[in-house]
């Protein structure tokens, strides 16, 4: 049976207080580690009224003092907002206080609108795929797997500290470039099929034709993350899983929102266009009955060879969206 995870973005209802948000977040990550999920990871967003996850290692810190068993990691770390060598220290102390728990998942997207990106101090060309690969080989040379003998930091002793070989180092991607990057580097690989499906499948295509065995992996690895959402009725678990598409739409527009209750989506009056991309996201995900989701997910991972599941979800009203991923592990039988 192929493993599921959960990728949760914090996401900031209409009506609701980042914090609260947050302390949500952390009710689900300890109810998802009894239910039997294998991995919890949080995702990084800035300036967004929508997401209260802005900080994934300061985050993990907490969730990983309130849960004991369950892996936890970043989904990830925009890598183009950081310094290399400050994540891998700042993981590298997640890691040493809660070994073989951490997975550092990063990805190159700024998390942020144009002037948002501006104000974390990024220059223009930092997000450009040549120095975001440089970036993530740096990383890897500060987590472990070293610089060669000619480079500067090789020759003048810069290190993280403290050291963290052991951190796995997943690429975040939904593109051909982010899957032959993962692949050449032979680090796991998460396509986002929730963000585009046929982007994701080209993604995985790419890395498991370029993949190269490493120190961190001898085989090829996919992580798929897809929406899910879940309810007693399928028309229950449609009407909940309107509101992530409409913010969708909203963000695209460059109108940032807290997540739109259901009757906000129900109102909302979609252009042609506008029609056709939320269509296009309600039939890549998984939604409705547990049956109908379980089915549907098996669907995906026959059709992209998934060694593992990662769900997400935009659904307004905590309980529900517990209860979504509560139907789900029992359908699965994951605990």
């Amino acid at each position: 049976m192929v493993a599921l995870s959960i990728l949760d973005l914090v996401d900031v209802e209409t009506g609701v207080e980042p914090a609260e948000a947050l302390r949500r977040s952390v009710e689900l990550a300890r109810s998802a580690e009894a239910w039997g999920y294998r991995r919890y990871w949080v995702g990084e967003h800035h300036s967004y009224p929508g997401s209260a996850s802005s900080s994934p290692a300061v985050f993990l810190t907490h969730l990983a003092h309130v849960t004991s068993r369950i892996r936890l990691g970043s989904g990830g770390v925009m890598l183009t907002n950081h310094a290399p060598i400050v994540v891998a220290e700042q993981f590298g102390i997640l890691s040493t206080f809660f070994p073989g728990r951490i997975d550092l998942g990063v990805g190159r997207a700024p998390g942020a609108l144009p002037a948002v990106a501006q104000a974390l101090r990024r220059s223009a060309d930092d997000g450009a795929p040549d120095a975001f690969a440089g970036r993530v080989s740096e990383l890897l040379g500060f987590l472990g797997r070293g610089f060669q003998q000619e480079h500067p930091y090789a020759r003048d002793h810069v290190f993280a500290m403290p050291p963290a070989p052991g951190v796995p180092v997943w690429m975040l991607g939904n593109s051909k470039t982010g899957g032959e990057l993962a692949g050449l580097l032979g680090l796991p690989f998460a396509a986002a099929w929730h963000i585009n499906a046929q982007s994701a499948i080209e993604g995985i295509e790419a890395y498991l034709s370029s993949f190269q065995p490493s120190p961190a992996l001898v085989l090829p690895y996919v992580m798929v993350s897809v929406t899910a959402v879940c309810a007693d009725t399928g028309i229950k678990a449609m009407r909940l899983a309107r509101s992530g598409p409409l913010m969708r739409v909203l963000i695209r527009k460059q109108q940032q929102t807290a997540v739109p209750t259901p009757e906000q989506a129900a109102r909302y009056r979609y252009s042609a266009d506008e029609r056709r991309f939320v269509d296009q996201l309600l039939g890549d995900a998984a939604i409705g009955t547990p049956r109908t989701v379980r089915a549907r997910l098996t669907e995906i991972q026959a059709q992209t060879g998934a060694n593992e599941l990662m769900l997400t979800s935009v659904i307004p009203g905590f309980t529900q969206r517990m209860h979504s991923y509560e139907l789900i592990a029992k359908e699965f039988a994951l605990s």
